[in-house]
C-alpha cells in the first residue's frame, strides 16, 4: 500500500530557504510529478528552514 502524499497546501506553509537567492521562501513551487520544492524566482531546489535551524 502506498503512503499518502502530503497536501501541497500544508507543505507551502512551511518556510524554505533558497541558497541561490539567499532568502527565505514562503510560497515555493511544488512539482506535481516528483514533489520537488523549488524557488519561484530562480528555480533552485529549496532547503527546509527547519533543516537549517532557521525556523
Amino acid at each position: 500500500m502506498a503512503e499518502p502524499r502530503a497536501n501541497p497546501e500544508q507543505q507551502s506553509q512551511e518556510a524554505f530557504y533558497c541558497p541561490n537567492c539567499a532568502r527565505e521562501i514562503t510560497d515555493p513551487l511544488i512539482c506535481g510529478d516528483c514533489s520537488a520544492v523549488i524557488c519561484r524566482v530562480c528555480g533552485t531546489p529549496l532547503e527546509s528552514s527547519s533543516d537549517l535551524g532557521m525556523g
